[in-house]
């Protein structure tokens, strides 16, 4: 299957089966790529661009940020 394919059948899921599928897939498809650094500069533009898109203003995500980063810290 060719990623345009992939892309076609993807796009053509509900909205709640594109929920899911981001949600389980996510995680997984990045724990190889997000270990390049070049790859998270070409990411962080995109993620940022989804939660402008949506509606978040940065500011609300800064204290989810931190908390996670707290989190981490105590791993």
């Amino acid at each position: 299957m060719s990623t345009e394919e992939i892309k076609t059948a993807l796009l053509g899921l509900s909205k709640e089966e594109k929920q899911a599928f981001i949600l389980d897939t996510l995680p997984e498809l990045t724990k190889e790529v997000i270990k390049e650094p070049g790859f998270m500069l070409q990411l962080f533009p995109v993620l940022l661009g989804i939660l402008k898109e949506s509606g978040m203003d940065l500011q609300q995500v800064l204290p989810f940020l931190a908390m996670m980063g707290e989190q981490q810290e105590q791993k």
